[in-house]
């Protein structure tokens, strides 16, 4: 019951993540205010698990949505969700192969530990007035998917193979998260920053010490907030 329960919540989650990637598209202009900026966020992180014997980062793309709202003068709080995130480590080495209990191939070929989840900041952001920021803050996770792939490419022929090892895992991931950017447009338009996230909880239930990292490359493109600007000072 618990497992048709859990089921349930993820499927349900997910619908409701991707409707408000939908909801970003469609009715950004009407989300955002002048104490609210609201868009898609999008970009591309590098990502490890420590405690492994393999150190190699895993390079997967982001895409989700991002509230700045207003507190008080500069200070703001940045939150969203990253609807479609994947984390892991790559290059796994015979030891964590072993230690995973993943099934290996005579061709040569890379295994990587890949993470499907829904990453949720909390950070408290400061613009500076040259339209600089900086931001800091817990993240949680919610990791509903887990595979080892495989990919080898021997004699022209590519293979690629997943065996999914989501029970190995614990579901839930909080750390903190800290970043700084640049929004254009005298402060209204498209942000770019970067942002290191370390975990606090093992990313796997039967080995200490494997806490998840990060390196977020972002990109934030508000919606609508251009035209509403231009709008108000005609």
């Amino acid at each position: 019951m618990k497992k048709v329960l859990l089921i349930l919540s993820l499927l349900f989650f997910s619908i409701s993540m991707n409707s408000q990637i939908l909801i970003t598209l469609l009715l950004g202009d009407k989300l955002n205010t002048g104490k609210i900026e609201f868009g898609l966020e999008i970009g591309n992180n590098w990502s490890n698990i420590s405690g492994m014997e393999t150190d190699k980062y895993l390079s997967k793309f982001n895409i989700g949505f991002y509230f700045d709202i207003l507190i008080k003068n500069n200070w703001y709080l940045n939150t969203g969700t990253l609807v479609k995130a994947q984390i892991g480590i790559d290059h796994l080495t015979q030891n964590d192969l072993d230690f995973l209990q993943t099934d290996t191939y005579p061709d040569q070929g890379d295994y990587s530990q890949n993470i499907n989840a829904f990453l949720v900041p909390a950070l408290a952001k400061y613009k500076f007035n040259n339209h600089f920021y900086i931001e800091a803050g817990p993240q949680f996770g919610l990791m509903y998917n887990a595979w080892v792939e495989y990919n080898s490419n021997v004699d022209g022929k590519d293979a690629r193979v997943k065996e999914y090892n989501e029970g190995m895992l614990k579901r839930i991931d909080v750390g903190v998260l800290g970043g700084f950017g640049f929004q254009a447009a005298k402060g209204k338009g498209i942000q770019y920053g970067i942002k290191y996230y370390y975990g606090f909880i093992d990313t796997y239930k039967e080995k200490s010490g494997t806490k998840n990292s990060a390196i977020f490359l972002k990109v934030n493109i508000p919606i609508g907030a251009g035209e509403k600007e231009k709008k108000t000072e005609d």
